[in-house]
């Protein structure tokens, strides 16, 4: 008996050692399996950031463009933007000389009313006779001037009389320089 127990402890060695062997290589090739799939993984994980790279890459290059093009079209607006200001300012202060000239005119206007000295005007403020409107250029009627057998070409006295109008030898005679750019 102590002869088989000893073939038989003999035979579990060789077959344990045969299974440790083919355990072993079971093992080996399990972690070989492992290996390959970690190396094809990270390599597939690679290549994933890789495209995420060249993605955002791409991002970056079309975010530079478009703030390129947006930087482009605020200088073209801010350019415009100054023309229109000072455009806008040169017409303010000709709006404000115009209106100045207004005044003036309006105020010279009023003191040729004052002083007619109830001469016939045509009711307007203008200090002129057309003649009741009848569109004759500041000329009076027959009627007004004295005649009263027709129309005349000889303006109403007081125009063109230096004397008549001396209320108006002292007043300033208004005009700029840019006057005559119109």
């Amino acid at each position: 008996m102590a002869s088989s127990s000893g073939t038989s402890s003999g035979s579990t060695l060789i077959q344990n050692s045969g299974s440790e062997e083919s355990l072993q290589a079971l093992m080996d090739q399990r972690k070989r399996k492992r290996m390959i799939s970690n190396r094809e993984s990270a390599r597939r994980s690679r290549m994933r950031k890789q495209r995420h790279l060249d993605d955002l890459m791409l991002v970056v290059a079309q975010l530079r463009k478009d703030n390129q093009q947006l930087r482009d079209n605020v200088n073209v607006v801010s350019q415009h933007y100054m023309t229109l200001e000072t455009e806008n300012s040169i017409l303010r202060v000709q709006m404000n000389e115009l209106t100045n000239r207004l005044e003036s005119l309006k105020d010279i206007l009023g003191i040729l009313d004052a002083g007619d000295g109830g001469r016939p005007g045509n009711g307007d403020g203008s200090g002129y006779n057309g003649g009741g409107g009848s569109g004759n250029g500041g000329f009076g009627s027959p009627e007004e001037i004295g005649g009263g057998s027709g129309w005349t070409d000889q303006p109403i006295d007081y125009f063109f009389n230096p004397m008549s109008c001396a209320y108006a030898v002292n007043q300033p005679i208004l005009a700029s320089a840019d006057m005559f750019q119109y």
